[in-house]
């Protein structure tokens, strides 16, 4: 595996365990949030270099997943992808720069996206791993 797919990995992982850490705390529900759609970006990124698929500018888990999917398998819940989407920047910003469409995530919806971002990124660690292989 190439050392900068190694890297997107490693950053993914890193969000993945901030998400963690920050789940237990209701007030940051929104930060989970951005930590869950950060690390299935990165993970779908990571196959993007992988395989040499070019230089991809775009924050949009759609596009990416679009570009993923006929290398590799992926959970294909293209309604959670657009979830995680629409909280990318609304979950950053306060008031009319960001405020989310129906208040933060409840706990269980942090809960929720951050099990999917589990499931990506463990499911495309493994098919890196055994292209390796």
């Amino acid at each position: 595996m190439k050392s900068i797919t190694n890297e997107w990995l490693s950053r993914a992982h890193e969000d993945l365990l901030a998400a963690e850490r920050l789940l237990s705390e209701p007030s940051l529900t929104n930060i989970v949030a951005f930590h869950a759609q950060q690390a299935v970006e990165k993970s779908m990124k990571a196959v993007i270099e992988e395989l040499d698929l070019g230089m991809i500018k775009t924050h949009n888990l759609i596009r990416l997943y679009e570009l993923v999917r006929p290398h590799y398998p992926v959970v294909a819940d293209l309604d959670m992808l657009d979830r995680l989407d629409s909280v990318y920047i609304e979950a950053r910003y306060p008031g009319d720069l960001g405020l989310l469409p129906l208040g933060k995530p409840s706990p269980e919806e942090a809960e929720e996206y951050l099990d999917f971002a589990k499931i990506v990124f463990h499911q495309l660690h493994k098919n890196l791993d055994e292209r390796d292989s």
